[in-house]
């Protein structure tokens, strides 16, 4: 089960390079349930993991011109602040809450990613929202990110692209901007009040830097309509999984 946990961590990289995000989708569950790590320490290293291959998701993009400076800037310190916040917060909380959180933000996430694929097909992407509506936003996010161990992206790609106006390449890439700040922002807020295993840190994200540059070279190929389609799939399987397993 160990060797099946750490491998992985090569599709939470794929699913990050290729979505825009979703990696904590599959990170928390996997090193629960399948690496057996507390929920305490589950949730500040899927922030580790996420972050780092956001990170390298998001040099990627911003060669490709995909990464949007407005709108990074508009989300990030709020999503920064708000996850230092959702830190502190989240080691007040039960593990078996924070799980239940976890799968309810997937489960809201999911119905409102289907229902902008719906939205976007019909009208395309619409106007940007003003910058306290970005703001409060991204503060929202990045609170949620830090709370239950989620990167954001699934919630930051919707976000961007019917707040901020953005098509969803570029979505994408400015998601894993925002995903990798509010990933480090909420680390520091947990970093001396929980264990990490810091090896286990260094394989799984080693195998997700893997997948992450995979992701990111296929992004380019596929259906963008497609990709948010399946993506909100995933989030109402994994939503139902962990209500049932928690």
């Amino acid at each position: 089960m160990t060797a099946l946990g750490y491998a992985l961590g090569i599709l939470i990289g794929i699913t990050l390079g290729l979505l825009g995000g979703g990696g904590a989708i599959l990170s928390v569950p996997i090193l629960v349930y399948i690496l057996h790590v507390p929920v305490k320490s589950a949730v500040p290293t899927s922030l580790v993991v996420v972050g780092l291959t956001s990170l390298v998701g998001v040099l990627r993009h911003h060669r490709a011109g995909n990464v949007n400076a407005r709108a990074a800037l508009a989300f990030g310190p709020a999503a920064a602040l708000g996850s230092l916040v959702g830190s502190r917060l989240a080691l007040l909380l039960d593990g078996r809450l924070q799980l239940a959180i976890f799968a309810v933000v997937l489960l809201v996430a999911a119905f409102r990613m289907l229902q902008a694929v719906h939205v976007e097909e019909a009208a395309g992407p619409p106007p940007a929202k003003p910058l306290p509506i970005l703001m409060a936003i991204g503060a929202s996010v990045g609170l949620l990110t830090a709370l239950v161990g989620v990167g954001g992206g699934f919630l930051y790609v919707p976000a961007l692209t019917l707040l901020a106006g953005l098509d969803m390449k570029h979505a994408v890439g400015t998601s894993l901007a925002l995903i990798t700040i509010s990933c480090a922002a909420g680390l520091a807020g947990y970093m001396g009040q929980v264990h990490l295993d810091w090896t286990l840190i260094a394989i799984f994200t080693g195998l997700a830097f893997v997948g992450v540059g995979i992701g990111s070279a296929l992004v380019s190929k596929v259906d963008a309509t497609r990709l948010r389609h399946g993506f909100a799939i995933l989030m109402l399987v994994m939503g139902v999984l962990v209500l049932v397993r928690r």
